[in-house]
């Protein structure tokens, strides 16, 4: 798979450490085209929006600020090749990327013995923890959303709970989190099924659930096409318990597909999904509202989560950079990890040497699904 590049690179006797023009170099890899295009393209998207606004407003410093961006697409390989070009040949100041998992973790090596900092986009827990001196990351985990949607069971007084789960990587991953987590809330799993990702084929596996007389809720982990078929047949095989999703479902097309059947299922979602209905007072509210109508106008589409984890990453390091007063990586490191109080997209983020993230559960909130659209739930 080529590296596309797509803004700031020209020729390689043209990148000094710092730019012979004096600007200050952004680097970014990302999943832009391909099947991981629903995740890069709408970063990609915000950064170039953003970076246009901070250079109307005279850039960082006084330096006009530059995006060099590649197109890595899911390769891991290629993502590696890319921030070697990006650090050795751009003389990038910071890194912001890694669409998927496999992507970022790939890179930490070379981050690590590089010295630059790197705002990671990618959902994956192991990115931060343990905590890693130069990586920080701004999108919500599938820890998080387990916490949220067992700590909304718990609350119900659910006791039993059926699991039924996809077995590709987001299905075991996010599968492993929840069983740790409903163990710690003391949250029995008394039926624990697994499907083939993306797969119709899920009815015998809820029919084993269903056998089990004590199950009090049902949980499926899953995100694509299953999610839909798993509802439609929870409601054919007539259970009259709660059934969960995640938030790998929080897109228009589970809502249509379900259809009807949805009615009643609850599921973590991102902030931005449900801006409109986020109360007055909620910090991020009017964030979110500026970034979705910059975005719209500039682009005429709408944003999604993944490009407000790009929104955030921005931000948090043209934050750093006016706190630190310089552009020195150590001390720009410094600024990030001292965040505290900086409202995102996501949540209001306080970081710490411990704590590369910032976030807490309520960068997820939780809907139920009624006539068709999500429905916040009030706690």
């Amino acid at each position: 798979m080529s590296i596309l590049i797509a803004v700031g690179v020209n020729a390689p006797a043209a990148h000094a450490q710092k730019a012979a023009n004096g600007n200050l170099r952004i680097g970014a890899f990302l999943a832009v085209t391909g099947q991981g295009a629903f995740l890069g393209a709408p970063a990609l998207a915000t950064l170039r929006l953003y970076i246009d606004l901070l250079n109307l407003q005279g850039g960082l410093l006084g330096r006009k600020v530059e995006l060099v961006d590649y197109d890595v697409g899911i390769d891991t390989r290629t993502a590696q090749t890319a921030i070697r070009r990006l650090i050795d040949v751009d003389k990038v100041d910071v890194i912001i990327g890694g669409s998927t998992t496999g992507a970022a973790i790939s890179v930490l090596p070379i981050i690590k013995q590089a010295a630059i900092p790197f705002l990671a986009l990618a959902g994956s827990t192991a990115l931060v923890t343990p905590v890693k001196k130069w990586v920080f990351k701004t999108s919500q985990t599938d820890r998080m959303a387990c916490g949220k949607i067992l700590s909304d069971m718990k609350k119900r007084g659910i006791r039993f709970l059926g699991v039924i789960s996809g077995d590709g990587g987001f299905g075991r991953s996010m599968r492993a989190h929840c069983l740790d987590i409903a163990e710690n809330l003391k949250i029995k799993v008394i039926a624990d099924e697994i499907y083939r990702a993306q797969s119709r084929r899920v009815v015998d596996q809820l029919k084993r659930i269903k056998a089990k007389k004590n199950v009090q809720a049902v949980l499926n982990i899953g995100f694509g096409s299953s999610p839909a078929y798993v509802t439609q047949n929870f409601r054919k095989l007539g259970f009259t318990i709660p059934l969960y999703q995640t938030q790998g479902v929080a897109t228009q097309d589970f809502l249509d597909f379900a259809g009807e059947a949805a009615e009643g299922v609850r599921l973590p979602v991102p902030p931005i999904i449900i801006v409109d209905k986020l109360p007055a007072n909620d910090p991020i509210k009017s964030i979110l509202q500026t970034y979705i109508r910059l975005y719209k106008k500039r682009w005429e589409v709408e944003p999604n989560v993944y490009g407000t984890h790009a929104f955030d990453a921005l931000r948090l390091y043209a934050s750093a950079v006016r706190r630190a007063r310089s552009f020195d990586p150590e001390k720009i490191r410094q600024a990030l990890e001292s965040t505290n109080g900086f409202v995102g997209a996501n949540g209001v983020i306080k970081m710490s040497p411990q704590d590369h993230m910032g976030l807490d559960f309520n960068a997820y909130r939780m809907v139920e699904i009624q006539n068709g659209a999500w429905e916040p739930i009030r706690n």
